[in-house]
């Protein structure tokens, strides 16, 4: 099995740690966030978990990534103008990358994702509840350096799924078909994935 798997929970945060700042647009994504005036964020979800499978499959740590998921939690603005402004902010801070910033107050998810989804959701009460409900387990993950430069991670469902290239359906929020859809297109770039089925 893989680097990482069944390894302690020490060792396999070092060794995100090290793929993370081992990809020069994700180690830019993380040690340059740092810069905005926002406390309560994370980078996260598939950029994360891809980054890892391509070291895992010893493939460019950029492949397949397709965009950086930078999250925060702003209960106090939760109107679509604040919103517009942080993404501008951050936009501009890596305008430079080649890959797309998809940002998003988790604060206000609740607003739209009936519209884009099909179902309504209850209000986040954080941007760790929000995680919590992100679609696989191995994806449910955000990073971050805090202060004093030290790397912070929150992954609720612990770091086992990822190294050992798991997808596993989170299903606090998601349906079948979101789940069989993104497998779908993961498989398509990284066929050694093993796939946990919905049922």
């Amino acid at each position: 099995m893989s680097k990482g798997y069944n390894s302690d929970i020490h060792t396999q945060i070092k060794l995100l740690e090290n793929v993370i700042m081992s990809s020069e647009i994700i180690n830019i994504a993380v040690t340059r966030a740092k810069r905005l005036n926002i406390d309560n964020y994370y980078i996260g979800a598939g950029c994360v978990a891809q980054t890892v499978w391509n070291y895992l499959s010893d493939k460019p740590l950029e492949y397949g990534i397709k965009d950086i998921d930078f999250v925060y939690f702003d209960s106090m603005n939760i109107d679509h103008k604040s919103e517009d402004e942080v993404i501008g902010q951050i936009k501009q801070l890596y305008s430079d990358l080649s890959i797309e910033i998809d940002v998003k107050n988790q604060a206000r998810v609740h607003l739209w994702y009936k519209d884009h989804f099909g179902y309504a959701i209850e209000p986040y009460t954080s941007i760790e509840a929000a995680i919590n409900t992100w679609p696989t387990t191995a994806t449910a993950i955000g990073v971050r350096m805090g202060k004093n430069n030290e790397f912070k991670v929150y992954a609720p469902f612990g770091l086992n799924d990822l190294f050992g290239k798991v997808v596993r359906a989170n299903k606090a929020q998601i349906t079948k078909q979101i789940y069989e859809n993104k497998v779908s297109s993961w498989l398509g770039k990284w066929p050694d994935l093993i796939v946990m089925p919905w049922e």
